[in-house]
C-alpha cells in the first residue's frame, strides 16, 4: 500500500516525489522511460519554482545550473521595441530572479538523484501505467507493467504527470477544453560559442542587454523567438508559414537558412530541430475520484511567457501539502476538491494571457502588424500590460484562501534576513510550512495562545515581525495590506490577513475543517 503513486518522472513528477518524500508519504514513482530524455524541452522557470526547490531541499542541487536572465522583449515589424518586460536592477521581493533558463536533462538528473535520500520513495523506471480501478472509500488499484510483467499496487492517491498525451487522462475519458490556439512552430536548439547576432533594434532601454533577454521578433515575414539558455545553449522558435511542411522544415537544409542571420560564422552545433503545434488546452476534470492530473496531462500552453513547466510544478506543490494534512489526520479528504478550484482559474488566466500574446505575435499581414505595433506600444506605455513576467500571474481566487481579506491568494514575499553567518533567504531560516507573521509581540502571543488549542502536530510557526531582521519588509507588506497578521500556506501563497491573530486562525481552522479542542 502506497500513500501516493506518481505516474511520470519528468520535472513535475520528480518534484512531486521529492515533496512527498519530505512529507513522509510512502510514495511509488513509475516512469516508462529507463533514462531521462537526453535533449532539451522546457527551458524556462521563474522565482516561484526556485522557491519550490527550496521547499523540497533541492535548491543547492539545481541553482548552479540555472542561468539568471533579465526578462522578455517583444520587437515589432519595424524593428522597434513594442513591449519590454525587463527586470534588470529591480527588487526581488520573492528572493529570486524572475527568469531562469536551464537545461532539462540536467534538471531531471538532479531531481531524480535527490530521491535516493528518501527511504519512503520508490522509483521504478521502464515501467508503464496500464489501467486503474477505484471504488468509493477504497484505495486506487493501479496496474503497471515492467518488461511485459504486470503488477497491481494500491495507492490512496494517484498523481498523473504523464505528459500531454497522458495515458491516464485518456483512460479516464477526460476531455480537453480547447482555448482555440493552434499554431505550428519549428524549435531549434543549438550550442553556440559566441553572442547571437540581432538586427538593429530601436527603442531599447539603455541598461538592457539583449543577450540576456528572451526576444520575441514579431515579424510578419516569420515570427521568431530567441531564448538565452544556460551555458552555451540557445533556443530559436520559428513560426511555420501556411505553405510549409513541418517534416520538411526540420531537415538540415531548411534549418540552416533560418539560423544563418542569427549566427553567421559563429561556431555552433545544432542539437535538435523539431516541429510542434503550440496548443492552449485545459482538462475539463483535474480530479476523478482519488486520481489527479498535473502538468501537461492537465493543461498545455503556448510558450510565449515560458510558463508551461511552471504550471505543473505549481500543481504538485498545491496537491502535496494538502495530502500531507490528510495523511496526518489534520484535514478531511474533501480538501483535495480545492485542487481544481484553485489551479484551474489560475492556469486559465495565465494561458489566456499567453494566447493573447500569441495572437498578436503570429500576425502575418504587414498592415495588421503595423496596427498591432502601435496598439501594443500604447497599451504598454499606459500601464495596461504586465511590466514583468511576474505580473501575469494572478492571485488564487478560491479554495483554501480567505478571499475577503486583503492580499489573500497572492504569492508571499521572501526577504533576506540578517543572520550571524550573513544574509539568508527567509525560507531557509523559518522553513516552508505554515507561518503566521504578526506585527508585534502582543499579536504573536495571541497567536501562540490560540494555537495551544490546536492539534499538536499542526505546526504553525509564529513570527513577531519586530524581531525579524528583514529590513522591515514584512512589516511594510502588512501595512500595504492594512493588516497586522498574515498566514502563509506551505506553498508560499497567502491564506489571508486580519488585524486579529485569533480571528485569522479561526478562519484557517474553518477553511481546513480542523477540529479544535477547547483548553481546560
Amino acid at each position: 500500500m502506497y500513500d501516493v503513486a506518481i505516474i511520470g518522472c519528468g520535472p513535475v513528477g520528480a518534484l512531486a516525489a521529492n515533496l512527498c518524500g519530505k512529507a513522509g508519504l510512502n510514495t511509488l514513482v513509475i516512469e516508462k522511460e529507463a533514462n531521462p530524455y537526453p535533449l532539451p524541452r522546457a527551458v524556462h522557470l521563474d522565482h516561484e519554482m526556485m522557491r519550490f526547490f527550496q521547499a523540497a531541499d533541492l535548491i543547492d542541487d539545481v541553482v548552479g545550473d540555472m542561468r539568471d536572465t533579465e526578462g522578455h522583449l517583444h520587437v515589432g515589424a519595424d524593428l522597434g521595441v513594442i513591449r519590454y518586460m525587463g527586470t534588470k536592477g529591480q527588487a526581488r521581493p520573492f528572493g529570486w530572479s524572475n527568469d531562469y533558463f536551464f537545461y532539462q536533462p540536467e534538471l531531471e538528473d538532479h531531481l531524480r538523484d535527490a530521491l535516493a535520500k528518501y527511504d519512503n520513495v520508490e522509483l521504478k523506471l521502464g515501467t508503464e501505467f496500464t489501467l486503474l480501478k477505484q471504488a468509493e472509500g477504497q484505495p486506487v488499484a493501479l496496474t503497471i507493467s515492467h518488461q511485459g510483467q504486470a503488477q497491481t499496487v494500491d495507492a490512496q492517491w494517484v498523481i498523473a504527470c504523464d505528459g500531454a498525451r497522458s495515458s491516464v487522462r485518456k483512460f479516464l475519458n477526460i476531455e480537453l477544453d480547447d482555448l482555440k490556439f493552434d499554431e505550428p512552430w519549428l524549435v531549434v536548439d543549438a550550442e553556440v560559442d559566441g553572442p547571437v547576432r540581432f538586427p538593429d533594434i530601436w527603442g531599447m532601454p539603455e541598461d538592457a542587454d539583449i543577450q540576456q533577454l528572451s526576444v520575441m521578433m514579431c515579424d510578419p515575414k516569420r515570427p521568431a523567438t530567441v531564448v538565452p539558455g544556460r551555458g552555451n545553449h540557445r533556443r530559436w522558435e520559428f513560426m511555420l508559414l501556411p505553405d510549409e511542411d513541418p517534416q520538411a522544415m526540420m531537415q538540415p537544409e531548411n534549418v540552416a537558412p533560418l539560423m544563418e542571420p542569427w549566427l553567421g560564422a559563429i561556431p555552433h552545433k545544432i542539437v535538435r530541430a523539431a516541429t510542434y503545434r503550440f496548443h492552449a488546452l485545459i482538462a475539463e476534470q483535474w480530479q476523478q475520484g482519488q486520481v489527479f492530473l498535473a502538468g501537461d496531462a492537465a493543461h498545455q500552453t503556448p510558450p510565449f511567457f515560458g510558463q508551461g513547466m511552471c504550471h505543473g510544478l505549481r500543481d504538485v506543490s498545491n496537491l502535496v501539502w494538502k495530502m500531507e494534512l490528510i495523511f496526518k489526520g489534520l484535514a478531511p479528504r474533501s480538501i483535495l476538491q480545492t485542487y481544481q478550484e484553485e489551479r484551474d482559474p489560475h492556469v486559465r488566466a495565465v494561458i489566456s494571457t499567453a494566447v493573447d500574446a500569441g495572437r498578436y505575435i503570429c500576425v502575418l499581414d504587414e498592415n495588421k502588424a503595423a496596427a498591432r505595433d502601435a496598439d501594443i506600444r500604447e497599451k504598454a506605455a499606459s500601464g495596461q500590460l504586465a511590466k514583468t513576467g511576474a505580473g501575469i500571474i494572478p492571485p488564487l481566487k478560491a479554495g483554501v484562501v480567505a478571499t475577503h481579506t486583503s492580499g489573500a491568494g497572492e504569492r508571499f514575499i521572501q526577504p533576506s534576513l540578517q543572520t550571524d553567518s550573513g544574509e539568508q533567504l527567509m525560507d531557509n531560516i523559518l522553513g516552508c510550512g505554515w507561518r503566521l507573521f504578526a506585527a508585534n509581540a502582543s499579536l504573536a502571543a495571541q497567536a501562540q495562545q490560540t494555537l495551544a488549542q490546536w492539534p499538536a502536530q499542526f505546526n504553525v510557526r509564529v513570527v513577531d515581525c519586530q524581531t525579524l531582521a528583514d529590513a522591515g519588509a514584512i512589516a511594510a507588506w502588512l501595512e500595504q495590506h492594512n493588516a497586522k497578521t498574515v498566514v502563509v500556506r506551505p506553498d508560499a501563497y497567502v491564506f489571508g490577513t486580519a488585524n486579529s491573530a485569533a480571528e485569522l486562525l479561526s478562519q484557517l481552522a474553518q477553511s481546513l475543517s480542523l477540529e479544535i479542542e477547547p483548553c481546560h
